[in-house]
């Protein structure tokens, strides 16, 4: 009872106090969805942008994005960088990267060396690799941050070691890029208009998780993809009544709940809101209910969801 009552917090209030009420709320810990942010690439919507936790017997064990205010929700989840063995990038618009370099910066207060799987699409249109925006922000000559460049080789004063996975979005068929411990990881592309990104599905003995980045919804795969998971994460960044420039980056509410309908989750997760998706939030909903008869949520910053 006090798991369903804290949920419906986090569904239903706003502001700070939200926050604090939802940052509590993380109590089943073996294997669960915490959204760290759960707004979009305008301040607007007062959230943090893209990010999420997989935690898993009592450790965050992997993280999706970390888009700005990720930093900050983090820390106030109380996951520990020391235990996350796998980082998924979905794109690289900056509302889902932004604060990967200040995330990565806290190794350096690691007490033993620590090694960090990190996988994001190949590169297309105009943006770079995985492994090139790594080298623009941490290359020990030219990034942005090359005082971090010991990260590629695990040497030197951060005790972190990184190893880069280029995932081919183009391919049909799933890609595995973490395997390990009980905890496997594979990667789908998805179309984000004409921008290179990816979903990302969690499987383990305990139960799966699949989540989406921004996507138009028009890529079949997908519903094999993250057929039957526990729990199912899609963005709602956009209205029913959106123009057709957003609705080719961006799946409307009714192309939502027609793939959750065939994906057949546990539960629905929305996430990725902005200001004006917030303000017509319950419609959208009401939308999504037409195709999807199971649980749906409208996720916070912080909101936690058990696979149970």
């Amino acid at each position: 009872m006090k798991m369903r009552i804290l949920l419906l917090a986090a569904c239903l209030l706003s502001g700070p106090l939200a926050a604090q009420a939802s940052a509590t709320q993380c109590e089943d810990k073996s294997f669960s969805l915490q959204l760290l942010g759960s707004g979009g690439p305008i301040s607007d919507d007062g959230r943090a942008s893209s990010a999420s936790l997989i935690w898993r017997h009592g450790k965050a064990v992997a993280m999706i994005d970390a888009g700005g205010g990720a930093f900050l929700r983090f820390g106030q989840s109380g996951a520990r960088l020391e235990n996350v063995a796998f980082i998924g990038l979905t794109h690289f618009h900056t509302d889902h990267v932004s604060d990967l370099p200040a995330l990565l910066k806290g190794s350096y207060f690691f007490r033993a060396r620590h090694q960090i799987a990190i996988a994001g699409p190949a590169g297309g249109s105009a943006f770079p690799s995985l492994s090139g925006f790594m080298q623009a922000q941490f290359n020990a000559k030219t990034g942005a941050y090359a005082y971090l460049s010991g990260m590629f080789s695990g040497a030197g004063d951060l005790p972190l070691k990184v190893t880069l996975a280029d995932v081919d979005y183009r391919k049909a068929q799933p890609t595995t890029v973490y395997d390990k411990d009980g905890l496997r990881v594979s990667a789908l592309g998805i179309p984000h208009g004409d921008v290179p990104a990816l979903a990302y599905r969690i499987d383990s003995a305990e139960g799966s998780i699949v989540i989406s980045a921004d996507q138009n919804g028009s890529r079949p795969e997908f519903i094999d993809f993250a057929r039957n998971a526990d729990i199912l994460v899609m963005p709602l960044a956009i209205d029913e009544a959106a123009d057709e420039a957003s609705a080719f980056l961006h799946a409307k509410p009714s192309t939502v709940g027609r793939i959750a309908a065939a994906v057949r989750p546990g539960k629905l997760v929305l996430n990725h809101f902005m200001g004006k998706s917030l303000r017509v939030k319950e419609q959208s909903i009401r939308l999504i209910r037409q195709h999807y008869s199971g649980p749906v949520y409208a996720a916070r910053d912080l909101s936690c969801f058990p696979v149970k």
